[in-house]
């Protein structure tokens, strides 16, 4: 069972301590009272303080916003100590932000600790904790810590800072770095062997024995603090431009410390996101994830990440020094076009990182990543480019990056199908990348030459030097009492040398007119080695007594110091130095004083054991890091150096010097062979200097065959050459030399074998009479293979050249191609390769090839496309084969590139257009012609006005209106015409604009469920044949609009299915060819609105008979020429009438040209394929017993002067006898229902008096079931 906790939380009398939670994670909130008045609030925190890790001397401060009524007030404490000291704790409330500060300047170690902020008002108090962690100055994670341990505690610290030390067998000599083990027992499995090369370990079975030790040990420690880790993934550069490494961590105590160490140094960082830290730690869940922004050199390194001391994860991030000479380019490609980004950089590197849209791009099916072989230039393809491919694409190398843009215009071609995939490449960096990596290339090698250059020149000097010192420095000693200038640093002589000579540095008085006392010659500071003796001069200018002291103490003659006058020379001599002679001396003679510092030490020294395992060389291939380590002890004023070949080393570039209090380390990265070399360390203090060296030796493979080869035998069948071992074996001895051979004009290199490194020449004996051949000989060893040493070209056999073809021979002529045909010559035994064309025009010399030499025409037929029209030629071609081009034929006869005469024709053209009111109006007609036509513009057979524009150019004309009218409407017609004949084509032009709305709307409702709509047409319905009405419909059920009717050419619409207890509202659009037109509301039509009131006065009897009426009458008609008609109508009338058509007044029921049908009052007459002489008035006259009814309407048949179909009368008769197409009822839809629901309304009066109805005639039934489907529709 828990037990409930309880409130600790002080209170006031009548106070309460209700627990309440917070929005911000972390906040307590203790409310005072049980019920707050309105209005007010106890405090929150909107803004928690932020948690620190910061290094000592810096700012650090908390930042909190707390929100509350009335305003609470806020404090600040800490748990082990007070915060009242001003001078380290600074409060402040910007009224602004509403932010409230606690600034700690100057920040102290003893600071660290648990932060407390409060807020309190009088309903109630909110508390939030927050940790300031505090890094020393110096901090070093292998340094002990501050003050002295304990004994019993004295273990403990060592294993928190352990390093691991090489425990190697007898039989391991070199001393391994603890950087080592630290990279392997983070690292994955797969790369153990990297690391092993990098650091020089080649006993692998060793390795792992001792790997495992560690890692159980290590398992140990880590369990300590930490349940689980797992998916360590090592630093890398992101394609955002940071670095950053992480791992899954579930802790013992979720509350445990996390420190950063960089090379042992621990590091500050930030937990939060958005802060300006370089460093930033973030947790989600058990995942942390370390990143660091702003990327710079220094900051490679080895990163590792501690829980309370107990290393969980080490890291090395390497930053190779390299930069880009040619940044990507911008890149246009059409769509399903391959596209090509290319970069040069500054120094070979095997693999960069690509990235498109932020995401890192790979190898695969859309894109190859290529490389050269210098690995100076790499490419990014982009294939099969899509438009969804477009975006910012980059180039990442270590630190450096450059980028742009990919822009992937479409395809606009063809007929929306989908585009064939091109073989075409876009994009490139523009240069002669090759030529540039080339240079570079060159220049590398160069540097590497001249360093060598310098270092040997330095060595000589130095040698030169060396063989002259010793007399020189004799000389110096000499004259050393003569000089009067000042004292300099003391010369020390070797750990077993004599004793120091001292120099003493000048300090006078000045003096008066008298002889007044001064120092000629005062002292200096002094250093001397242990043991060694050591004279302090003092030179006045005149005889006198004096005093010597150490560190204010007198010193007098005693055991082996000696105080010694001579003349105006004072003298203190120590026999044996040792630390308690070490001080600050002091001679005084009267007024006059001076005084230097004595310092004893030892001049450095190596481990034997060190030296020896330092002595060996270090042997390594090229690309792999080449390490030196010596370990010393630590001393004051120590200055480590590092030389190569007598150069002095300095960090950067490819060289890392790593100088620590007990050792150093160099790391030569990516070694190259030009890299083997001595390597020593030098040790110096102000006491001495001692040496150490190395030896640095790089395998690479070896240097290319030395030319030039030399061709020994060429035969039909065999050629045989020779070559010259390479100058440089790689430091392997060459092991053979592998041949390879080309085909001239072939991509394809063949291995043809391998040579004993004892045999430079090679036998070809597979080889064709006539071909060249080019050849590549490569040197091996056991660490690969060298550059190739390419020959020149090599012909097997003699020359032997084909006879000269026939003259050619003109087969077609056109403006743009001339066809050519000719005969082969002789072959003389060898065959026939291809053929090469040559032109030349008339009234010159020259002859130009038409395809290149390595490109021959297979065949005996061409056809010729790079021509100049109107320009006269004449050909001739040469024949190929193995050996060569023969003699070329006769030439044909002069021919002139010109089309043949051609009468003129269109294009695909249109024969309709619609263009909206103010916008221009373009017709442009494609056609052939030779020779070029005149081209003519007619508007309805008469002449265009003068302000519309005619553009013609070769192949086509346009017509252009800047601002179209409706008045522009109409039939254009163009005319061509030249000596081959003449052609003409009419286009229909229609210049509209969006319809205006129709009139008002009228709701009536002659039957229930059905309600009838009728509108006053719009203003446009006169003026545009093609208008129609659309009708939407909204009623409260469903509370949307939908359109319920579309295509209407009347002006009225009834509407099923109007459900009493609902209100609907209907909208009006017209329609043409633009678009819709504003909508025409109807008033609200619901309850109690314009409801037809039922009558119970049922009349006595029932008539059915009336007059003839029209209830659709006839629409005007303006077909063009060849297009079927229909025209209809709606009549009714009881009995049912006599309905006859007239033409012009003119009976039509007999004539066969028009089909006519009376479908229970639908009146329709169908025409196949109108004519002009089908133009008139055409009028229907219906008759019965009660009365008469006619309705009359226009045709006009459009005569258009295009390319259209004529049809025989005799066609129209034998068509006349088909079925005509289905009746179409479009006309009469939206008026029928009137006599439908007359009909209905009677049926329901006499059922509703019982009355029985008889069977209505075939004629109501019909209409009955054509209405119910028409509303259906």
């Amino acid at each position: 069972m828990f037990k409930k906790s309880q409130n600790t939380e002080q209170t006031g009398s009548g106070q309460v301590g209700i627990k309440k939670k917070s929005k911000v994670p972390g906040v307590m909130i203790t409310q005072f009272v049980e019920e707050i008045p309105e209005g007010k609030s106890h405090p929150d925190f909107t803004r928690k303080p932020i948690g620190l890790t910061i290094q000592e001397g810096k700012l650090a401060f908390f930042k909190a916003i707390v929100i509350g009524d009335p305003q609470p007030t806020v404090t600040w404490g800490r748990n082990n100590g007070d915060v009242s000291d001003t001078s380290r704790y600074v409060f402040k409330y910007d009224a602004n932000s509403n932010e409230h500060l606690c600034e700690m300047a100057n920040v102290k170690p003893d600071q660290a600790d648990t932060y407390k902020c409060f807020a309190n008002n009088e309903y109630g108090k909110a508390t939030v904790t927050v940790v300031l962690n505090v890094i020393a100055v110096g901090f070093k994670k292998t340094a002990p810590p501050a003050g002295e341990a304990k004994e019993g505690e004295l273990k403990a610290v060592l294993r928190k800072s352990k390093v691991y030390r090489q425990q190697q067998p007898e039989k391991k000599d070199a001393a391994i770095d603890p950087k080592f083990w630290e990279l392997l027992l983070s690292a994955d499995k797969k790369n153990y062997e990297s690391i092993c090369a990098e650091f020089g370990v080649t006993d692998f079975r060793w390795m792992l024995k001792k790997l495992n030790e560690m890692k159980k040990e290590r398992e140990e420690e880590q369990a300590t603090v930490i349940k689980n880790l797992s998916n360590l993934k090592p630093i890398a550069v992101n394609p955002d431009g940071t670095a950053s490494f992480e791992l899954d961590l579930d802790m013992l105590e979720p509350s445990s410390r996390i420190f950063l160490f960089k090379d042992g140094v621990m590091i500050p960082y930030t937990k939060e996101l958005g802060e300006n830290m370089k460093h930033s730690l973030k947790n989600v869940g058990r995942k942390y994830i370390f990143s660091m922004r702003d990327l710079l050199p220094d900051d490679a390194g080895l990163y590792q990440l501690d829980v309370e001391g107990v290393n969980v994860f080490s890291t090395e991030f390497k930053i190779p020094m390299i930069d880009f000479l040619v940044k990507i380019q911008e890149v246009k490609a059409m769509e399903r076009e391959d596209a090509v980004f290319e970069c040069v950089l500054s120094n070979p590197f095997s693999k960069i990182m690509w990235v498109g849209k932020n995401l890192p791009l790979e190898q695969g099916d859309k894109y190859d990543i290529e490389v050269s072989e210098d690995k100076l230039i790499h490419r990014l393809v982009v294939k099969d480019c899509m438009v969804v491919d477009k975006g910012i694409y980059a180039a990442v190398a270590g630190i450096k990056s450059c980028n742009a843009f990919l822009i992937v215009e479409p395809d606009k071609s063809g007929d929306g199908k989908k585009k064939a995939r091109k073989t075409t490449r876009a994009g490139g960096a523009g240069v002669d990348l090759s030529k540039i990596a080339q240079e570079q290339q060159e220049k590398l090698q160069k540097d590497r030459e001249d360093r060598i250059e310098k270092v040997k020149e330095l060595k000589a000097e130095q040698e030169a030097a060396a063989e002259v010192a010793p007399p020189v420095a004799q000389e110096k000693k000499d004259e050393a009492p003569q000089k009067d200038t000042g004292g300099t640093v003391p010369e020390v002589s070797n750990r077993e040398g004599p004793e120091v000579s001292i120099e003493l540095n000048p300090a006078g008085v000045d003096m008066g007119v008298g002889q007044k006392l001064e120092i000629s010659s005062g002292l200096s500071d002094v250093y001397s080695i242990r043991g060694q003796p050591v004279e302090l001069n003092v030179q006045m200018n005149t005889e006198c007594g004096g005093a010597w002291s150490r560190n204010g103490e007198q010193l007098a003659s005693k055991g082996g110091l000696a105080i010694t006058k001579d003349g105006k020379n004072h003298k203190l001599s120590i026999k044996s130095t040792s630390d308690d002679d070490a001080g600050v001396y002091r001679f005084e003679a009267a007024d006059c004083k001076t005084e230097g510092s004595l310092f004893v030490g030892d001049v450095p020294q190596f481990d034997a054991d060190d030296l020896h395992r330092f002595s060996k060389p270090v042997i390594i291939k090229v690309g792999q890091t080449g390490a030196f380590k010596m370990p010393y002890q630590p001393q004051d004023s120590l200055e480590v150096k590092w030389f190569k070949d007598g150069v002095e080393l300095k960090d950067g570039g490819g060289v890392k010097l790593v100088k620590e209090s007990n050792h150093s380390r160099a790391l030569f990265k990516d070694c190259l062979r030009s890299d083997s070399g001595e390597v020593k360390i030098q040790l110096k203090t102000p006491y001495g200097a001692v040496e150490a060296t190395s030896r640095l030796i790089v395998l690479d493979k070896p240097g290319p065959p030395e030319g030039p080869v030399e061709v020994l035998e060429t035969t039909s069948s065999v050629i045989e050459i020779k070559w010259n071992p390479p100058t440089d074996d790689g430091g392997s001895p060459v092991t053979n030399y592998i041949i390879e051979r080309q085909q001239v004009d072939k991509s394809l290199w063949t291995k043809l074998g391998d040579v004993s490194a004892d045999k430079t020449s090679y036998r070809d004996r597979n080889v064709v009479h006539g071909k060249k051949y080019l050849y590549r000989i490569y040197a091996e060893n056991p660490e690969g293979l060298s550059d190739a040493l390419e020959t020149e070209r090599i012909r097997a056999g003699i020359i032997i050249l084909p006879g000269p073809p026939g003259a050619p021979n003109v087969v077609g002529v056109s403006k743009t191609c001339i066809n050519l045909t000719w005969t082969p010559g002789d072959d003389k035994g060898i065959q026939i390769t291809g053929y090469q064309l040559e032109k030349r025009k008339k009234d010159t010399n020259q002859w130009i090839a038409i395809n290149p030499f390595n490109e021959p025409i297979e065949g005996e037929a061409y056809a010729v496309k790079d021509i100049t029209e109107g320009a006269e030629y004449e050909f001739r071609v040469t024949a190929i084969n193995v050996s060569g081009a023969g003699d070329p034929s006769p030439p044909s006869v002069m021919v002139c590139a010109k089309n043949p005469n051609m009468r003129p024709h269109f294009k695909a053209p249109e024969d309709f257009m619609v263009v909206r009111a103010g916008n221009s109006l373009r017709i442009k007609m494609i056609y052939e012609a030779e020779p070029t036509p005149t081209i003519a513009w007619l508007k309805d057979d008469e002449p265009i006005s003068p302000w519309i524009s005619i553009i013609n150019v070769e192949g086509s004309s346009q017509l252009v209106i800047p601002s179209s009218k409706r008045s522009d409407s109409g039939v254009f017609t163009i005319k061509a015409k030249n000596s081959s004949g003449e052609a003409t084509f009419d286009i229909e032009v229609r210049v509209t604009d969006e319809p205006k709305p129709p009139g008002p709307v009228e709701l009536e409702q002659t039957v229930p469920s059905k309600l009838v709509i009728g509108w006053a047409p719009s203003p446009d319905q006169e003026l545009d044949d093609r208008l129609y009405y659309m009708v939407s419909e909204h009623d409260s059920y469903n509370r949307m609009w939908r359109t319920i009717a579309d295509r209407l050419f009347c002006n009225t619409y009834t509407v099923n299915n109007i459900f009493p207890g609902r209100e609907y509202h209907f909208r009006i659009y017209a329609k043409n060819d633009m678009g819709l037109s504003d909508p025409s509301g109807s008033p609200t039509w619901g309850i109690n609105s314009n409801k037809v009131s039922m009558s119970t006065n049922v009349p006595s009897e029932i008539s059915l008979e009336r007059p003839p009426s029209i209830l659709v009458p006839l629409k005007v008609h303006s077909p063009p020429k060849g297009y079927q008609l229909y025209m209809t109508c709606a009549i009714r009338g009881c009995p049912s009438p006599n309905v006859t058509w007239y033409l012009n007044d003119f009976c039509i029921n007999d004539d066969s040209n028009y089909y006519i049908t009376n479908a229970y009052g639908v009146c329709s007459m169908y025409i196949l394929r109108v004519r002009p002489k089908d133009s008139g008035e055409y009028k229907v006259v219906a008759v019965n017993s009660l009365g008469k009814a006619e309705c009359s309407s226009k045709l006009v048949v459009k005569v258009f002067r295009g390319v259209h179909a004529e049809i025989s009368d005799s066609e129209r008769s034998s068509s006349n006898r088909k079925r005509p197409p289905p009746l179409d009822l479009g006309d009469v839809s939206c008026c029928l229902p009137y006599f439908l629901f007359f009909i209905l309304l009677l049926c329901e009066q006499e059922m509703m008096r019982g009355m029985s109805v008889q069977p209505l005639c075939p004629e109501i039934q019909f209409q009955l079931s054509l209405g119910d489907a028409m509303q259906r529709k």
